[in-house]
C-alpha cells in the first residue's frame, strides 16, 4: 500500500512569488518570463476557504502555497462564441457567460461568479468589446437583440 504524499502548507506571508494587477506573476528577481512557467503556475490556481493558492502534488508530497495578488487571482484569458460565450480563464476553467454578471471598476472590465471575481485581460477584453456600446455615459452589453447594463 503507498503512503499518502506529505502534506506541505506555505502562507502568503512566506511565498516567494506573486501576482500583480495584470495577473503576471514576480518573485524577487521580478517577472517571471518563460510561458511554461507562467502557464504552470496559472494552471495550478485553486481555491478554499482560506484563499486562492498554487497546488502542486507529487509522489512525495501535496503542496499548496497561498500567494498574494494585487487585484484578482483568476483572469479571462480567451472568449469563444458559440451558441452561447464561453469564458476561459487562466487557470484553464472554462465558465458561461452571463452578462448579468459584468461590472466595470477602474476602467477595467470584470465579471463576478458565484465563486470568483474574474478580470478581462487585454486580448478577451478585445474580443468581448464587439459586444459593448457605451450610450449616455453607460456601458451596455448587447448579445441577440437583448441589452444588458454594465454596472
Amino acid at each position: 500500500m503507498s503512503e499518502k504524499p506529505r502534506e506541505i502548507i506555505i502562507s502568503k506571508e512566506d511565498a516567494v512569488f506573486w501576482m500583480d494587477k495584470n495577473g503576471d506573476w514576480h518573485n524577487e528577481h521580478g517577472k517571471f518570463e518563460h510561458p511554461k512557467i507562467i502557464k504552470y503556475f496559472n494552471a495550478s490556481i485553486k481555491k478554499d476557504k482560506n484563499g486562492y493558492y498554487i497546488h502542486q502534488v507529487t509522489d512525495e508530497y501535496d503542496e499548496k502555497v497561498y500567494f498574494s495578488y494585487e487585484d484578482t487571482a483568476l483572469f479571462v484569458f480567451d472568449i469563444k462564441v458559440n451558441k452561447n460565450i464561453i469564458l476561459t480563464l487562466n487557470n484553464n476553467d472554462t465558465i458561461k457567460f452571463d452578462p448579468k454578471q459584468l461590472f466595470t471598476r477602474d476602467d477595467n472590465l470584470y465579471i463576478q461568479t458565484s465563486e470568483h471575481q474574474v478580470k478581462f485581460k487585454d486580448r478577451a477584453l478585445l474580443k468581448i468589446s464587439k459586444f459593448m456600446e457605451e450610450k449616455h455615459g453607460q456601458l451596455l452589453f448587447k448579445l441577440e437583440g437583448k441589452t444588458y447594463p454594465v454596472q
